[in-house]
């Protein structure tokens, strides 16, 4: 395992027992804990997408804030919902947080997730054209995305421009070199991860994906990633793909980790239906003390596969105790996994 960070989901609530209560409290608090995971040496501050509802959804400010606070860490998505998205627009924002970031941002990008609403995209002012499933917008978003990130220029200069424009045609600005390698595909089964490894993406693999064979989680994804990684060399690219999956995972140091988790390790996947056509089986939990997680985790395949390690963490438990988790598994297990 080359490098392990943090995916968090920004739930919030006005519930007395959250410690995030409002919006506000989660985005100055994801800065927060952002800043607390790069001391700790962590390597990756990410953040899930989620439209109408009380979650996180507009990454962009959330990253360009964490990207001049932090020096070191990674920033990213994980993932953005690409049929909410205006490709031009979200190329110059992802530029810009990129540039104060100095070069860290990891986007990660999907089709996105079962939804809060009924076709939410067309809220935002987005329909599928004649004979396209919203699947296939997103992905063709996605395509505009990426060639336009190449950096080159498409757009016809006006003959009375406002002020001097360089020659030939015109890219966006501002443009960030890189950013086109750093760009992450959300898939949710082994043929768009295919389609991710071919058109040059990196590929992230979280706990959720379609039952396709039968067998554990852990498997399933594995043989998606290396499916993935076949396909990659096929394609011909010359730079070498990240691979990321993301797990809920707690080890039990302490007596307040044991109240809040002790009993959720589950030591089984789940399978269920995530639409009326799609049966989707979701990973298990780890928690427990750190010697039985580290043989936990040394047998699941996925892990083993990824180069990038990304631990969901309960943001409404507030910034300490989640900087707490943070350094517990980072202590107490990674090093078992093979970080540093």
């Amino acid at each position: 395992m080359k490098k392990i960070g943090f995916l968090s989901f920004g739930h919030w609530t006005p519930s007395p027992q959250s410690q995030t209560r409002s919006a506000a409290d989660t985005l100055l608090q994801s800065i927060d804990l952002a800043v607390a995971a790069e001391e700790l040496g962590a390597d990756g501050a990410y953040f899930r997408v989620h439209h109408f509802a009380r979650q996180l959804a507009s990454p962009f400010p959330l990253l360009a804030a964490v990207g001049a606070k932090t020096r070191r860490i990674e920033i990213g998505t994980g993932v953005i919902d690409m049929r909410y998205e205006n490709p031009l627009y979200m190329a110059e924002s992802a530029a810009a947080a990129d540039l104060i970031a100095g070069g860290r941002l990891q986007l990660g990008i999907s089709r996105g997730s079962p939804e809060q609403v009924i076709d939410g995209w067309r809220h935002f002012g987005y329909q599928p054209v004649e004979g396209e499933s919203d699947a296939d917008m997103g992905r063709r978003h996605t395509q505009a995305l990426l060639e336009v990130l190449k950096g080159e220029g498409f757009a016809q200069p006006s003959p009375r421009p406002m002020f001097p424009n360089p020659p030939g045609l015109l890219r966006l600005e501002p443009h960030s070199e890189g950013l086109r390698e750093r760009i992450w595909w959300g898939a949710g089964s082994n043929a768009t991860a295919v389609w991710a490894a071919k058109i040059g993406m990196n590929l992230q693999s979280s706990t959720l994906k379609d039952d396709e064979t039968g067998e554990p989680f852990h498997i399933q994804q594995a043989r998606q990633i290396r499916a993935y990684r076949a396909a990659w060399k096929e394609a011909g690219h010359l730079r070498t793909p990240r691979v990321s999956v993301s797990r809920s995972i707690f080890a039990i140091v302490n007596e307040q980790d044991r109240q809040f988790f002790g009993q959720s390790g589950r030591d089984g996947d789940q399978v269920g239906f995530i639409d009326e056509n799609t049966r989707s089986i979701f990973g298990r939990s780890y928690a427990a003390e750190p010697d039985v997680l580290a043989r936990q985790l040394a047998q699941d395949e996925a892990i083993a596969e990824a180069d990038t390690l990304l631990l969901t963490v309960p943001n409404q438990l507030g910034v300490a105790y989640n900087t707490h988790v943070i350094e517990a598994i980072l202590k107490h297990v990674a090093p078992a996994l093979g970080w540093r």
